[in-house]
């Protein structure tokens, strides 16, 4: 029996690639972004609890109360914005998800998103699938830079959406202030929406100031805004996250999501709506993870890499370019297999494959973890 493939093109991605041969080669994973470090323990406790109070059956489809109250609690303290926690707010199975359930909920055949690359892997087959274009617009390399005069040239009466993305996976690039007056410029008087990919919101650092659609209202009422718990508090396993909207964007939304997921992990809710009401936990995350950026940028001075400034997320780039003139896919391959070092080539994050030879490495990891990859890079 055959079918018609949807995504013709898409194949094993390239995190599962270099996560086989890193288990195959018994290298250090610094490819995929997940932490080799405990979670809380007291979340794990909060949880267990929970499921000893029986909350075991299935929650609200769009989240428990408690948590959507909580969340909403959270952004007026950070970003002095309101959010109706009744019908703005929507718990969801992971970040990945939000962003194809937003997509979906706003995309016929025909219509075009804006997607600046490099680019996470899940936008662009999301678009696919909901038999949309996407339009793709380069990130000024180095810095990562979008090219505002570039996106005002693709805007036309097919636009449907822009997909940003800050902290940037995978490069680690920001929004600025001046960015979000070039794209409030843009968007107004359109009907163009925003999905806003913000799943390190809390992973920012050198004393930036996060800029996320919530704290601008004329952005906020064209946004659909994706969060991830796995992300803020190191249980990407858990897969919950989030997404915030105004109410009639999430009552489409949530369309979709009921069909898609019912509900998410109860006792999972009940733990976070609690831990939420210490702040700290989030709003000292930057110091902590930006440490351990500090310190692999410190070890990798003694490679022959070139790092690529990250304010954010769990990654920085590293140019390898005084090493070798290998096309990036393959430098990183040869990395697992000759000192035990997976990453991720860059050029996966490319419709085209564009290669700047850069490989992108993950830093949330534990100190011993990043010393014994920085040493073993040092013998290439």
């Amino acid at each position: 029996m055959q079918i018609q493939s949807k995504l013709p093109q898409v194949g094993t991605t390239i995190f599962t690639v270099m996560s086989q041969l890193a288990n195959t080669h018994n290298a250090i994973n610094l490819g995929q972004g997940f932490p080799d470090f405990m979670m809380d323990e007291a979340l794990v406790e909060a949880v267990n609890q929970a499921m000893k109070d029986g909350f075991n059956q299935y929650a609200h489809t769009n989240g428990i109360p408690a948590l959507r109250e909580a969340i909403a609690e959270k952004v007026y303290y950070l970003y002095h914005t309101y959010i109706n926690a009744e019908t703005s707010i929507t718990i969801t199975p992971g970040g990945t998800y939000a962003i194809y359930t937003a997509l979906t909920t706003i995309l016929q055949p025909g219509d075009e998103v804006i997607v600046f690359e490099p680019a996470y892997d899940s936008y662009v087959p999301n678009i696919i699938l909901n038999g949309a274009t996407p339009v793709f617009i380069a990130l000024e390399y180095p810095n990562y830079a979008i090219p505002w005069n570039e996106v005002a040239k693709k805007i036309n009466n097919k636009t449907k959406a822009i997909v940003i993305n800050s902290p940037h996976n995978p490069t680690g690039a920001v929004l600025t202030e001046t960015d979000i007056q070039q794209l409030s410029n843009l968007v107004a008087n359109t009907p163009i929406i925003i999905i806003s990919d913000e799943v390190y919101e809390h992973l920012i650092f050198d004393g930036i100031m996060h800029q996320s659609m919530l704290r601008y209202p004329d952005l906020l009422e064209r946004s659909f805004v994706i969060a991830s718990f796995g992300k803020t508090y190191h249980c990407t396993g858990w897969k919950l996250g989030y997404c915030i909207a105004g109410e009639a964007l999430m009552k489409e939304f949530r369309k979709v999501h009921q069909f898609n997921c019912f509900s998410c992990d109860t006792p999972k809710q009940y733990a976070l709506a609690s831990y939420l009401q210490g702040k700290n936990k989030y709003v000292q995350l930057c110091i902590e993870i930006q440490k351990k950026r500090d310190l692999f940028r410190s070890l990798m001075k003694e490679t022959g890499f070139v790092y690529i400034p990250s304010h954010g997320s769990y990654f920085e780039c590293y140019s390898y370019s005084k090493l070798s003139n290998k096309c990036d896919t393959a430098f990183a391959k040869e990395l697992v297999e000759t000192v035990g070092v997976a990453a991720i080539p860059v050029s996966a994050f490319y419709h085209n494959k564009t290669d700047e030879k850069v490989l992108r490495f993950c830093f949330a990891k534990k100190e011993t973890t990043l010393q014994e990859a920085a040493k073993r890079l040092k013998y290439l």
